[in-house]
């Protein structure tokens, strides 16, 4: 038996659209995670960028669970001395970028260094419906009919 480790010749990419409308977050996040990382391929090598290119469309119409709108805070340094910000999730949302939620959960599930930046640039979000990848013919995957939980989550209260 020996270990089968991928040349970058062997690599074959392909593009998948998902439709992020009524998706949540994190379970979202880590399907196209687990994408970018190729490790849905049987011939995953960890330090080979052997996934595939994925496209994210209706990034605005996801959803947070519990008070995640409110609560959950991004924060990044303007790098002046003092300088930290934060805004909630919500502000994120409601502001002129909300692809960004989606964008940042993923960044986090990949692996940090050089493999994982390029990785990411695997990755393409669009806030509305429309995105300019049709000439790369993506083939559509159904995030929500993988497990129930993907979608509508509703918390349900055991009587």
């Amino acid at each position: 038996m020996k270990t089968y480790s991928a040349k970058p010749s062997e690599i074959e990419k392909k593009w998948v659209l998902i439709d992020a409308e009524g998706l949540v977050v994190g379970r979202l996040a880590s399907v196209i995670a687990m994408r970018l990382r190729g490790k849905h391929k049987p011939t995953f090598t960890p330090h080979m960028d052997c996934g595939d290119n994925v496209i994210v469309i209706n990034a605005d119409k996801i959803l947070l669970t519990g008070d995640k709108l409110k609560q959950k805070t991004y924060y990044h340094h303007t790098g002046y001395i003092g300088g930290i910000k934060e805004r909630t999730a919500g502000a994120i949302m409601a502001g002129k970028h909300p692809e960004r939620v989606v964008e940042k959960a993923v960044e986090r599930m990949l692996p940090k260094g050089p493999l994982g930046k390029r990785q990411l640039s695997n990755l393409r979000v669009y806030a509305g419906t429309d995105h300019k990848h049709e000439a790369q013919q993506p083939e559509t995957l159904d995030v929500a009919a993988m497990n129930p939980k993907n979608s509508n989550f509703k918390k349900t209260k055991a009587a």
